[in-house]
């Protein structure tokens, strides 16, 4: 695992994690889950990741820091405001909607499985070392910042 740390994009591991839903739907047997109102949420997952992945790019570009997490020391600035102010990682909260769309949209129980492994795979090949370099880089803010606000929501 320690060869793949922060070698995989976040957009890639989403492609990914959808892939695998889209061939365990496919291939795999496993029970259709009738969801009422499934294209409503569809839509409100769909929604709910534009409204957090959206403005966290946003909000990146306007501070003049880098948005590629592949290299968390190239930091140049704390984000705290906007919807950072809820979550410390909203473009990959935002993937994890579009995945909860993406499984809503495949009805599929297998579909569901593999979301919980896309949230596992983020911890531990992005978000942990991002973290780790945050600390170093901007040390008692980013701890003040880490103690009031959630990892992802």
């Amino acid at each position: 695992m320690k060869a793949l740390e922060l070698r995989i994009p976040p957009v890639a591991q989403f492609f990914i994690a959808a892939g695998a839903m889209w061939l365990t739907a496919k291939y795999l047997p496993a029970p259709q889950i009738a969801l009422p109102g499934r294209n409503v949420l569809v839509l409100l997952f769909a929604g709910l990741g534009g409204l957090f992945a959206v403005p966290a790019v946003a909000a990146f570009r306007s501070f003049g820091t880098t948005v590629d997490p592949r290299f968390p020391a190239r930091a140049t600035r704390l984000v705290v405001s906007g919807v950072y102010r809820y979550s410390r990682n909203p473009m990959y909260l935002g993937l994890l909607c579009l995945l909860l769309a993406w499984a809503a949209y495949l009805s599929d129980l297998l579909a569901f499985a593999v979301i919980p492994l896309f949230v596992i795979s983020m911890n531990r090949l992005q978000i942990r070392l991002e973290e780790a370099a945050m600390e170093r880089q901007f040390g008692d803010e980013y701890r003040d910042y880490r103690s009031k606000v959630r990892r992802w929501i």
